[in-house]
């Protein structure tokens, strides 16, 4: 389907206004005691993961939801964790394995990221940290496009199993403005639930 230019400008306007409103949410939804454990333990109930598979988390920024003990757990499991790194402008995210305890380095837009030593990865599940989220499985993300870049080429290759999004249950909202460029999530996990996008 064509989106016409105007239309783009009027769902990135529109996303623009929300993430102001969701940032102040999550903000606020940062201090809910034991989120972070409860979304873990939502997450290992709910999702099927192949034996051994790797899955990518992220190194959480300011209030963005904390994976890492869900990380841990998948570790725990069995399986390989890694984080991912922006490979340059424009570009699909690449992905280096991490572990407890590894030395992270700073990369771009303030994020952490293994070593260039690390190991490359290709996860077949992508945690991925959202803004807001809908029930549809369209995300708020920051504007880059990376995790829609990465998906869209892991998916056409048949590399992943699912792509879940991890928040705070107050991060939902009705709706995300969406284009044809925004890939949509298979499961949201928060500290209220899993819930599977149908």
């Amino acid at each position: 389907m064509l989106v016409s230019p105007d239309a783009n400008d009027e769902i990135i306007a529109a996303k623009q206004r929300l993430r102001a409103e969701a940032g102040e949410r999550r903000r606020a939804a940062y201090r809910t005691a034991g989120a972070f454990a409860a979304a873990a333990g939502h997450f290992l109930e709910a999702i099927a993961l192949a034996p051994g598979c790797v899955v990518s988390g992220y190194w959480p920024m300011g209030d963005e939801f904390d994976p890492r003990p869900l990380m841990t757990a998948l570790l725990a499991r069995g399986h390989a964790c890694a984080l991912p790194v922006v490979a340059g402008r424009g570009e699909p995210l690449a992905f280096r394995v991490w572990a407890p305890g590894d030395e992270l380095v700073e990369g771009a837009f303030g994020t952490s990221v293994p070593l260039g030593a690390a190991a490359a990865a290709t996860p077949r599940v992508l945690i991925v940290p959202l803004l807001a989220f809908d029930s549809r499985g369209y995300r708020l993300g920051y504007g880059g496009g990376y995790y829609d870049r990465t998906l869209r080429l892991l998916r056409a290759r048949g590399r992943v199993d699912c792509a879940v999004g991890l928040g705070f249950e107050a991060q939902r909202v009705e709706e995300v403005p969406n284009g044809a460029a925004d890939e949509r999530l298979d499961w949201v996990v928060t500290e209220k639930r899993a819930l599977e996008i149908a």
